[in-house]
């Protein structure tokens, strides 16, 4: 059996390897701790959550759910706050880009934790869904929340109620992912793409993170609230003033994050 997650680094991008399809509590605590960890960790700018094979991530282990619903309930019945939460909080709240390069099959709590994610990289044979109420549950891992803002309020009801597996097509017609690759490419796309992120003005997507998860349950006074400081934050910062600097003398300007 393989490691229930890996982590790698190269350069400024980490990359977080699911190494079984299944969310067993091992898996769960080793994605919580190694999401914290790359968070806190200075010199990653960029993050990829990936899967393994032809699997992203299918949810839940339902063995070993079944087995502590029978001998310890509580195992189970607190995995919401012990592992989806502080792994979805992870995500959203990590001051760095978060790419799901999603490979293969994605429902249930791996549909959640790839809306988490910042964008989205899709194979275009992935299988996605819900899958909650398909076993008498409801959403975990902050799909009432994301989903709806993803497509609709009409939409995410139906694909919750009715748990039936869509396409990546589907996904990219309702605006769940920008572009369909082979499965081959999941990898290679995302990492050029968190390279190239991570390159970028990290503390502006930081800033911007953070603006757009606050726009999206607030009114527009208070975004325009908002937005004033986190750009006179972002306004005292090298990154900024360099880059007005280099567009002035017509050069590529140099992020640091700083």
């Amino acid at each position: 059996m393989s490691d229930p997650v890996s982590t790698t680094i190269d350069g400024s991008v980490a990359t977080i390897t699911l190494g079984q399809p299944a969310l067993s509590i091992a898996v769960k605590e080793a994605l919580r701790d190694a999401l914290a960890a790359v968070a806190t960790d200075q010199s990653v700018r960029a993050v990829i959550l990936t899967g393994t094979g032809s699997t992203f991530c299918v949810g839940q282990d339902l063995a070993e759910h079944a087995a502590n619903l029978a001998s310890a309930p509580e195992l189970s019945l607190n995995t919401v706050d012990e592992h989806y939460n502080p792994i979805v909080r992870s995500i959203t709240s990590m001051p760095k880009p978060v790419i799901a390069a999603v490979n293969g099959t994605c429902v249930g709590a791996g549909f959640g934790f790839a809306l988490a994610c910042d964008l989205i990289v899709l194979s275009n044979e992935a299988k996605l869904g819900t899958a909650f109420t398909g076993i008498g549950l409801t959403c975990d891992s902050g799909l009432s929340w994301t989903l709806q803002r993803a497509v609709g309020l009409s939409r995410a009801r139906r694909l919750v109620m009715l748990p039936m597996p869509f396409s990546a097509a589907d996904a990219v017609t309702w605006g769940l992912a920008a572009e369909l690759v082979e499965p081959s490419q999941v990898l290679s796309v995302a990492t050029k793409l968190a390279v190239g992120l991570a390159a970028g003005p990290t503390a502006a997507y930081a800033e911007s993170k953070a603006l757009l998860d606050q726009a999206a349950s607030s009114t527009l006074d208070q975004a325009l609230d908002a937005e004033g400081p986190a750009q006179q934050r972002l306004g005292l910062t090298q990154d900024h003033q360099g880059a007005v600097t280099s567009f002035l003398a017509k050069e590529k300007p140099r992020f640091t994050g700083q």
